[in-house]
């Protein structure tokens, strides 16, 4: 159950910038923040244990009210915002009370994860929460100054790309940094 919630939660996040271009004129943003409100429930046992997951929950299911009681259709394009301002919390909040997020995902892959290597997944959630903020502040001006078409463009894919490259070259640098740690 556990395996088909993430999926479910995974696809509502990649998909959520077509549903929004496709969906708006036709489905209210009650129905919308129903979606995303029941979601965010599912991933509520999860949260409750992960750094800044309380804050993060509380933050969603407060959108999720304020589009529900508002009906107003344009706060449907600040979501992806919101989540990259809650990722860059959860991810500063680990800078702060440790271990870093992206050491206790290294420690996932490799529990034995060599003293070397935990300055440098510092650097690395350093350079998540950057790209985070980023990310926060484009969508945001593409939600205040710019078409439908352009902050579906950007948040539907260009967003996405832009991660996975992130993560294609943090994953052959640290590839690397590893061998030459060891």
């Amino acid at each position: 159950m556990r395996k088909l919630t993430s999926l479910l939660l995974l696809a509502v996040g990649v998909l959520y910038p077509f549903l929004v271009y496709f969906g708006m004129q036709y489905v209210p943003p009650q129905a919308f923040a129903l979606a995303l409100g029941v979601a965010w429930l599912l991933r509520a046992p999860a949260l409750w244990r992960q750094p800044g997951g309380r804050w993060m929950l509380g933050a969603a299911l407060a959108y999720c009210a304020l589009l529900a009681l508002s009906g107003e259709s344009q706060l449907l394009r600040w979501y992806p915002s919101l989540i990259c301002a809650l990722l860059l919390l959860a991810f500063g909040l680990t800078l702060r009370y440790g271990p870093p997020m992206i050491e206790r995902i290294a420690r996932v892959q490799d529990p034995e994860l060599p003293a070397a290597a935990v300055p440098y997944t510092r650097k690395v959630t350093w350079l998540w929460m950057g790209f985070f903020a980023a990310n926060a502040l484009v969508s945001a001006a593409l939600t205040l100054w710019a078409p439908l078409r352009w902050w579906t463009l950007y948040n539907g894919l260009i967003a996405y790309l832009i991660m996975g490259a992130l993560f294609a070259g943090e994953w052959l640098v640290r590839r690397r940094f590893l061998r030459h740690a060891a």
